[in-house]
């Protein structure tokens, strides 16, 4: 007998198959059940119910008792709440079957499973896909009864991990309920992008998880966290992944999913809380669609805390597969600049937090000790090494006399080499190779390979291309320093930074009114911005507005761009004394520190010489000022000398 059986107590028994479909599919719905019932499978769908007959009451007993749940997805029932909620309860209770009945893709959520085309069926039960799909029934009702299946075997159906109990408040900005547990073993395939997919790039966030314990003691490894499995999927050439500092602007939130995947320029959010309790990482995330505000994959966090690593690879992996319809090829090795050390990785984590805070010498050093911490507990920790040359190179520029640079220098290249040696696919080694070459060694065309390197391995890394963009502006190469400068700020539309850099590389380039632009929404995502006062004045000048230029540098905080830039608009606007008197002001604190300011000020007042000796003397003293030598709108006045050009072709410009 087809459909529910009443056994002779009147208790109904479920079918081997709940048939759910969209009814404008219902003629391909009744060639499958026939199919079906001719292979001796009992099938329930809706047309069975018999007037009167409790709709929700007798749908719900043969969804929850149906030994597979068979969903037909086409054109019309992809965009079905019923067919959609059918198809969960499906895959949430393990016996999911989907079958794609005019060759539509099923829909997010549910291409993790094996499914079963038959959209060119000859409608027969020779034809091999309704074979496959009998035999795929026949393995669930097998499973249900503790019984192999009657047909020769064949590779098994995906199957769903056992679902969650609860979510916790962050997953209440997308509305979604059940979660798939990861399991605490067991690396799921990943690879840096090398599988097959849809095709078209997703876009996607990955927010930083809310921390549900004491943030003093667990804030930088929640963080680390969520910034780890953002580096894993950025690293694929089919994701965009909107950058940490975009995403980490909504840390507090109360914005819906949609709102903003809206604000972020992406389609997906991956969200979650995470706490730390004897040894076990344990919390939930999902990854929701914004603009439908569903989950379309949620997951149960629960594991050892020395399984971290392989926890945040499986997350990324099972999301790669979620987005691009396809398995992942398996990972051989550790991921690119990583370590498989929980406890190296806990000291890189601290020394990143470190780093990224900004205090002073003393937090900045004791970063450098929290890298050297994570390399001599794994000395094959690349991207501890990259930040040891990082965190050189800030110490190098900041804290550093011209007596200690060189060694500081050796060290952070060094550094960067190993890092390279260690991972040569590793983008952030090259990037701090290259700018420790470039702005401590002042050799640009040393910087260009590493920077080259780095920017075809850090494509979806909105750091890596504001770096490389500002450098390739610097060479004087505006179209590609363009690319890669609009490429980083659509990953990362929320970094005042990133606008930073293209005000810049407009200023350079000339085009003046875009460059002030970039740097008025800086200062609305940052307020207050270091510099922007006297950026903006360099451009009102540019421009030709005296007044206004001659006020923005006045209100500018640090001493040395007041006064250079004071220095310059006041001989413009024909008050040399006044001129005169900044420049002296600025001589007297400064000393040799700021040469290049000085070489600035005298070209623009048309005394070449004396900018050149400034040249020199910045060039002695290996001032980092002059990576701008190229590009820098203020020394026009020297381009045609041949001491400037023999300079420039020194340092590796031309």
């Amino acid at each position: 007998m087809s459909g529910s059986e009443r056994l002779a107590d009147g208790v109904m028994q479920g079918s081997d198959v709940f048939l759910s479909y969209s009814r404008d599919d219902q003629a391909a719905a009744g060639k499958i059940l026939e199919l079906l019932e001719q292979s001796g499978i009992s099938v329930w769908w809706d047309a069975m119910l018999e007037g009167g007959a409790r709709f929700h009451e007798v749908t719900e007993f043969n969804l929850e008792n149906a030994a597979a749940v068979v969903v037909l997805w086409s054109k019309v029932s992809t965009q079905s709440h019923w067919v959609h909620d059918e198809a969960t309860r499906g895959r949430d209770r393990g016996c999911l079957i989907p079958v794609s009945i005019d060759g539509t893709l099923p829909p997010l959520g549910f291409r993790q499973f094996q499914w079963i085309d038959v959209s060119g069926s000859t409608w027969s039960l020779d034809d091999p896909q309704i074979a496959k799909l009998v035999h795929a029934v026949e393995a669930k009702r097998g499973e249900l009864d503790g019984e192999l299946p009657k047909s020769s075997p064949m590779p098994p159906l995906a199957q769903p991990v056992a679902s969650a109990s609860g979510l916790s408040r962050r997953t209440a900005l997308i509305g979604g309920a059940g979660a798939a547990a990861l399991a605490a073993g067991g690396l799921v395939a990943w690879s840096s992008g090398m599988f097959g997919g849809a095709g078209s790039s997703q876009r996607l966030a990955v927010l930083p998880f809310q921390l549900l314990g004491d943030a003093s003691e667990q804030g930088y490894f929640v963080e680390g966290f969520a910034t780890e499995i953002r580096s894993l999927l950025a690293r694929n050439p089919l994701l965009h992944v909107a950058a940490r500092a975009s995403s980490n602007a909504f840390r507090e939130s109360e914005a819906t999913a949609g709102e903003i995947c809206k604000k972020l320029g992406v389609d997906f959010l991956l969200a979650g809380d995470l706490r730390i309790e004897a040894g076990r990482i344990i919390g939930n995330a999902e990854l929701a669609e914004g603009v439908a505000e569903r989950v379309v994959r949620p997951f149960d966090i629960d594991a050892p805390l020395d399984s971290i690593l392989a926890l945040q690879q499986q997350i990324a992996s099972e999301i790669v597969q979620e987005l691009s319809g396809s398995d992942s090829s398996a990972l051989s090795g550790r991921r690119v600049g990583g370590t498989d050390d929980v406890a190296a990785y806990d000291a890189f984590l601290r020394g990143r937090e470190m780093y990224e805070s900004a205090v002073d010498e003393a937090t900045d050093r004791a970063a450098l000790a929290q890298f050297d911490e994570a390399i001599r507990l794994d000395p094959e920790y690349a991207a501890a090494l990259a930040m040891r040359g990082r965190a050189l190179t800030l110490i190098g520029n900041l804290y550093t006399g011209p007596k200690e640079a060189d060694a500081i220098n050796r060290a952070a290249i060094e550094a960067a080499e190993k890092a390279i040696a260690i991972a040569p696919e590793f983008a952030d080694g090259h990037i701090v190779l290259g700018g420790v070459r470039a702005s401590r060694q002042l050799d640009m065309g040393a910087a260009r390979s590493p920077y080259e390197r780095s920017r075809e391995l850090g494509a979806g890394d909105a750091d890596i291309l504001s770096r490389y963009a500002l450098f390739r502006a610097r060479m004087g190469d505006y179209a590609s320093a363009r690319n890669s400068i609009d490429a980083a700020l659509s990953l990362d539309p929320l970094n005042s930074r990133v606008f930073r850099f293209a005000g810049s590389i407009e200023y350079s380039a000339g085009n003046f009114s875009r460059a002030l632009e970039s740097f008025e929404r800086a200062l609305e995502l940052q307020n207050p911005l270091s510099s922007y006062h006297y950026n903006v004045g360099l451009i009102q000048m540019a421009m030709g507005d005296l007044a206004a230029a001659k006020t923005s540098f006045e209100a500018d905080d640090l001493f040395v761009w007041t006064k250079t830039g004071l220095a310059i608009v006041e001989d413009k606007l024909g008050n040399r004394p006044a001129a005169e008197a900044h420049f002296a002001e600025l001589q007297a604190q400064e000393g040799d520190k700021s040469n290049y300011q000085y070489m600035q000020i005298q070209a623009q007042w048309g005394d070449i010489d004396a900018a050149l000796s400034a040249m020199d003397a910045a060039w002695e003293m290996r001032d980092p000022g002059l990576v701008q030598l190229y590009s820098d709108p203020l020394l026009e006045p020297l381009r045609g000398n041949a001491r400037y050009a023999n300079l420039a072709q020194r340092m590796g410009f031309v």
